[in-house]
């Protein structure tokens, strides 16, 4: 079926700049006017992303997702005050005050051609040429509607871009919308329960969510599911847990996959597990990605791991880490690694120390919450 769319004081200036919404491909026309407030945050010495919007008393919120432009800006998608744009000199913060759908925004992913996609609590949105554009969408039940949960964007070798949402999977070619469909009695395959979308070299695309036993391999033909091996949680009652998400491919070509509890390495032919007892912290399941240098980073409500294909190295408080709940990871083109925590907390590692680029204050605790509050 085919788609259609459409900041704790020290400010050093507040531009307003008048944008009229339009969306990409084929658009709904006569949108309202928005305007869009930039607010830049400059603080004494090193700059701070400053959370404004309530999170700083609000241990559930996160830094959930990075991005570094072709520009060599950084982007940082919250879970409750919008998203900031980092120069190397200071903050700007979007919120829908700006334009954006929601303050939950993530994940965020740049295009070839430059465009910012930021997946939000309420729908897509675009950040292009200084302005924000509202995506709205025909729904399988034929309603225009942009009030849908993101949770991942990618962008695949022909530059098509998948959305996987919480009303299904959608492929953006350019022009248009169209929902992903599998027409496979066999393959007990829900769209809207998919999470994570991953392309490996071959083109293949992987799809994972927490509501099946394993992922799924589509080749652009068929889809072929493949069952994963059960990992358990440790504790008095043992989870068993056997659902993946899709994570990345690394230069050896092996694709790894997480859950709560652990990772899975496969190497064309099996799957090599990772858990706890292996020197893995606790859970994992959110965030893996691979340092320039070969080392794989893992992230979760089980803090932060780094991996050199023999060994683990946990980093928590001690370490300078003010949230141990990883949320994101990211390697930036000096080779810094960035991660996001709990409580809306930044941190940069330059391979010896943790910097936190957040504002501080007493209200500052430790999480406590369920992982994934839920």
């Amino acid at each position: 079926m085919e788609i259609h769319f459409s900041q704790i004081q020290i400010f050093s200036f507040l531009t307003l700049l008048t944008f009229a919404t339009s969306c990409n491909g084929q658009v709904k026309k006569d949108l309202p006017k928005d305007t869009v407030s930039e607010t830049k945050i400059i603080t004494v010495g090193q700059p701070k992303l400053v959370r404004n919007l309530g999170s700083i008393n609000d241990k559930g919120n996160n830094v959930n997702s990075m991005l570094q432009d072709k520009a060599g800006n950084l982007w940082f998608g919250t879970s409750g005050d919008g998203i900031y744009k980092y120069d190397g000199k200071s903050f700007i913060q979007f919120t829908t005050s700006n334009g954006l759908n929601s303050n939950s925004a993530s994940p965020v992913l740049e295009d070839k051609s430059g465009k910012i996609w930021i997946g939000t609590g309420d729908g897509i949105c675009v950040y292009d040429n200084n302005k924000f554009s509202k995506i709205q969408i025909i729904t399988a039940n034929d309603t225009l509607s942009n009030n849908f949960l993101v949770f991942s964007i990618m962008q695949d070798k022909v530059e098509k871009i998948w959305f996987a949402t919480s009303i299904g999977i959608y492929v953006y070619d350019g022009k248009s919308f169209n929902l992903f469909k599998v027409n496979d009695d066999d393959v007990p395959f829900c769209t809207a329960k998919i999470e994570k979308i991953l392309e490996d070299n071959a083109g293949n695309l992987w799809f994972g969510g927490r509501c099946y036993d394993g992922v799924y391999r589509y080749d652009g033909k068929s889809i072929t599911y493949i069952k994963m091996e059960k990992l358990y949680q440790d504790g008095p009652t043992p989870r068993e847990r056997n659902w993946a998400f899709p994570q990345l491919q690394d230069k050896n070509g092996n694709i790894w996959f997480s859950n709560w509890d652990g990772v899975y390495r496969y190497d064309g032919k099996s799957f090599t597990t990772f858990t706890k007892k292996d020197g893995l912290s606790g859970n994992v399941g959110v965030k893996i990605i691979e340092d320039k240098k070969g080392n794989l980073w893992f992230g979760g409500e089980g803090g932060l791991c780094r991996y050199d294909g023999k060994s683990f190295t946990r980093f928590t408080k001690k370490d300078g880490l003010l949230n141990e709940s990883v949320y994101s990871i990211f390697e930036d083109k000096a080779g810094n690694i960035w991660v996001g925590t709990r409580e809306t907390i930044l941190h940069r590692f330059d391979g010896k120390t943790f910097t936190s680029y957040t504002e501080q204050t007493e209200n500052t605790f430790e999480n406590k919450l369920n992982p994934f509050g839920n």
